[in-house]
């Protein structure tokens, strides 16, 4: 792999975790902690949508953000050649 290659994968995941990791810090914090008052009024499962998100929602998220990660890090791999074959 060529260094200007190398460069552009490492940008590429980069890009990828900081995506990831914006998104679950907005479920997490942005919605369970910073924005509950706002989501207060909107019911889920019996519950406020901001309760839902500090205890349950957060978590789903997460675990989905896991596999996306993965099935797109899969694709970047084969994008650039560093797969496992």
């Amino acid at each position: 792999m060529s260094d200007k290659s190398a460069s552009a994968y490492w940008a590429a995941n980069v890009r990828l975790i900081t995506i990831c990791l914006v998104i679950w810090a907005l479920a997490s914090f942005g919605f369970g902690i910073i924005l509950r008052p706002l989501v207060s009024g909107i019911a889920v499962g019996g519950t406020d949508l901001g309760f839902w998100f500090a205890q349950q929602g957060s978590i789903l998220i997460f675990l989905v953000l896991i596999f996306f990660y993965a099935a797109r890090m899969n694709k970047i791999d084969r994008e650039f050649g560093v797969d496992e074959q």
